[in-house]
């Protein structure tokens, strides 16, 4: 019984005080992340979760700080995100555009190094809708000749 109350305490969000840092809106896929950046020591939250509680795959603890190492800022900012909407993949891309640009409002000198690694610009490849008489959006039923 004591394992379960320290594997709640462990999960609990905690409030966090992110006055007068810089903030940005990301998306990817169905997946909309609102992000806070401010001088820090490195610390990432993800629904008030550290990340690498809210991320399990270490692919996507990597997309997540993939900003923060290209400009090589890794230790000097805090991050808060509330992130809601689609899967893990979806919303750590969702993530890495709100950093970038939150990180961009901070110091213009970093645009140039996310900018040539693409992390500015909005991935807007969503997933197709299905079509009438179709199994899924192309793939069309079993053609039978007799």
């Amino acid at each position: 019984m004591e394992n379960l109350s320290t594997a709640n305490t462990n999960s609990k969000k905690l409030k966090l005080d992110f006055k007068d840092s810089k903030y940005a809106t990301g998306r990817r896929k169905r997946s909309i992340a609102k992000v806070w950046v401010k001088k820090g020591s490195g610390n990432i939250y993800v629904n008030g979760i550290k990340m690498n509680d809210y991320f399990k795959r270490p692919v996507h603890q990597i997309i997540v700080t993939r900003p923060l190492e290209i400009s090589e800022v890794r230790t000097n900012y805090d991050v808060r995100c509330s992130v809601k909407g689609g899967g893990l993949s979806g919303q750590a891309g969702a993530i890495i555009l709100g950093i970038s640009k939150a990180l961009i409002s901070h110091d213009e000198i970093l645009k140039k190094n996310l900018k040539k690694d693409k992390l500015t610009t909005r991935d807007s490849r969503v997933v197709e809708r299905k079509k009438y008489g179709h199994r899924k959006a192309r793939r069309s039923f079993q053609f039978s000749k007799r």
